[in-house]
């Protein structure tokens, strides 16, 4: 063998279902086949009347349980990813000047959101190197702090707790989007928790979702009061009030909120946010004791308490090279296991969301021990 993609992989040692990637996430079987059987009956049909409605709800009240949401918070959704709800934070929420923790690809998307707009001044950011961790402090000059709860670029995981010091007209935002559903979180204190739900919540995008706080909900109808112009589509109080509905403004992909709905009454009839932080933090453990083993591998994020239990990255010694390890696991169904793209980095970045399980993350690990080893094989020749 003169190459590493001549290596044939035996299928004894595949994982059952190849999917790791950080979004979109593996749908487990069980959901899509209520999906199929929805194909008659509530896809298809209107957004506006009672089944899909009831879907709404369904997703509602099972979030509110999930993150036992304080008293006052309640969930609301609306059209669109946690891209949209940059742009509706920047709009409704920020009333002067925001402050951010930057430490990767899209913590500094909500950062550059915010500096375009002209009605704000611009954000104070605090940045870190992507692999390492930034956080807010506490400032008289700013009215909102935002970071991200698990930046998904880098694999870093911030701990989610009010700024010390915030004052009581200061919203806190977290964007939840890779952690959320995964990992355990209170969210007393937190104004605005949000996300989409094609990652640890086992959906499809098209969608954002957020947990919000009185302070928030009073904060987005006071902007909207004023004379700032908010279009409708990313108007925050419109999105409350059709959720209250159990609705959003626009027709929504009534697949996804099937999909998130099943996935969330699975997670609570598996125990809740404190089973699938278990399980993450399990999985993900098995991954962070195969790299301290292998020689060829190390930490991107080195902090240790910083290192997500939800998406962990990886580098790999120069002599291999990872897109070589990636092709050829994805030749054999094992997917998107590669870094993200703009990092750059000779890296792997593998997702161990809620849904898979840990003999899939065993069968991972196996493979790609055999690729390795051959890879070094070559490399030492």
């Amino acid at each position: 063998m003169t190459s590493l993609q001549d290596l044939e992989i035996p299928d004894a040692l595949l994982p059952a279902d190849g999917r790791f990637g950080a979004g979109p996430s593996r749908i487990r079987p069980a959901q899509i086949e209520t999906l199929t059987g929805a194909g008659r009956t509530l896809l298809g049909t209107s957004h506006r009347q009672a089944p899909v409605k009831d879907l709404v709800r369904r997703v509602r009240e099972g979030l509110s349980a999930l993150f036992a949401l304080p008293d006052g918070h309640e969930i609301v959704l609306g059209n669109g990813g946690s891209t949209a709800f940059w742009d509706i934070a920047t709009l409704c929420l920020i009333e002067r000047r925001s402050q951010h923790a930057v430490h990767g690809e899209f913590s500094g998307k909500f950062a550059s959101a915010v500096d375009a707009a002209p009605f704000l001044e611009d954000p104070y950011v605090r940045r870190a190197e992507p692999g390492s961790l930034a956080q807010v402090e506490a400032s008289d000059e700013v009215d909102v702090y935002a970071y991200p709860h698990n930046e998904t670029s880098t694999g870093v995981l911030s701990p989610v707790t009010r700024s010390q010091g915030a004052r009581s007209d200061q919203l806190v935002l977290v964007d939840g989007t890779s952690a959320a559903g995964g990992v355990a979180v209170d969210l007393q204190g937190i104004d605005a928790y949000y996300f989409a739900p094609q990652k640890c919540l086992g959906s499809d995008g098209g969608l954002w979702l957020a947990a919000l706080s009185p302070a928030a909900l009073e904060r987005a109808e006071r902007l909207a009061a004023s004379d700032r112009w908010i279009p409708e589509f990313l108007s925050l109080p419109v999105a409350v009030a059709n959720s209250r509905k159990q609705q959003t403004l626009n027709t929504p992909a009534v697949a996804t909120l099937l999909l998130l709905a099943e996935q969330v009454e699975w997670l609570l009839a598996q125990g809740g946010l404190s089973w699938a932080d278990a399980r993450t933090r399990a999985t993900s453990g098995l991954l962070h004791a195969w790299v301290e083993r292998r020689e060829e591998l190390s930490f991107f994020v080195t902090e240790p308490a910083a290192r997500s239990t939800v998406v962990t990255t990886i580098d790999v010694d120069p002599r291999i090279d990872a897109t070589e390890v990636t092709a050829l696991l994805r030749r054999h169904g094992v997917v998107d296991i590669e870094p993200y793209r703009k990092l750059g980095r000779n890296q792997l970045r593998i997702a161990t969301f809620p849904s898979v399980p840990e003999e899939d993350v065993q069968a991972l690990i196996a493979v790609l021990d055999l690729v390795l080893d051959r890879a070094v094989d070559l490399a030492s020749r």
